[in-house]
């Protein structure tokens, strides 16, 4: 492994790796999936929210300080989402795919250990992460409270009904940006249908450093103070924001890279 680390470093300073550029690779059940590096150094890995893709990351105060503090960035586009497939088939996501196609990812980078920040969505990938994957020395939980715990979480069964044409009050401006945006409402259905669930009892055995991070007028998936509480090693920190700005803020990074040092 440390071999084939060193060859992959190797090639990334071979290549310069100043700018991002786009590469895919196959994942467990072949589905094809986009991720950008840049930098050369410790490695965190940062996952995306719904609706969105790791192009959201890419003005962020946030990648750029990572960059400038010496970390090699990885982000990925989920599988459904940006220049990844986008399967159609219930199988596809299924038993957490999005959680192994990440760690297929990182062991296709022979990557040892490493960080990982995600927001919203992205944040309820990572904590099923968490459960399986050892090598996650740090983590940060941005933009999320405790209800994903709940695997009857009213609010993931009304958005995958909106994207299975059940749109309520609620869901119907998701469901116009995402068509504005022309993003794949199938695929967006089967996300939220099959969104991993990490209970308590699970959370309870995480034993990575937790950050879980949140905007100050952002309750919208339950309250952070109790996802805090839910994780053994866990602090919680509060930003001025709401749920849609917060990650995008010199102050969540601000917060994240003194977590990280």
């Amino acid at each position: 492994m440390l071999a084939k680390r060193i060859l992959m470093l190797g090639w990334l300073l071979s290549t310069g790796f100043s700018a991002a550029q786009t590469r895919y690779f196959e994942s467990f059940d072949n589905v094809k999936i986009a991720y950008d590096i840049e930098g050369v150094g410790a490695p965190i890995i940062l996952l995306h929210g719904f609706i969105n893709s790791r192009k959201s990351w890419d003005q962020t105060p946030l990648k750029k300080d990572l960059l400038t503090e010496g970390y090699q960035v990885i982000t990925i586009d989920l599988r459904g989402n940006g220049d990844s497939d986008k399967p159609q088939n219930d199988k596809s996501y299924q038993n957490d795919a999005e959680v192994k196609d990440i760690i297929a990812l990182l062991e296709e980078l022979a990557i040892e250990d490493y960080s990982a920040v995600g927001y919203s969505r992205g944040s309820i990938v990572l904590a099923k992460l968490l459960t399986k994957d050892k090598r996650i020395t740090k983590a940060v939980l941005g933009g999320m409270g405790i209800d994903f715990t709940n695997a009857q979480w009213n609010r993931r069964l009304l958005f995958a009904a909106a994207f299975d044409g059940q749109i309520s009050e609620e869901t119907k401006g998701a469901v116009t940006y995402a068509k504005s945006i022309g993003a794949d409402l199938r695929s967006l259905h089967l996300q939220q249908r099959y969104q991993p669930v990490t209970s308590k009892k699970e959370l309870a055995r995480v034993a990575a450093e937790v950050l879980v991070l949140a905007g100050d007028k952002d309750l919208d998936n339950g309250d952070p103070k109790d996802l805090q509480g839910a994780i053994p090693n866990a602090t919680l920190q509060l930003v001025a924001g709401d749920h849609n700005g917060t990650y995008k803020t010199r102050d969540f990074s601000k917060v994240i890279i003194r977590f990280l040092k």
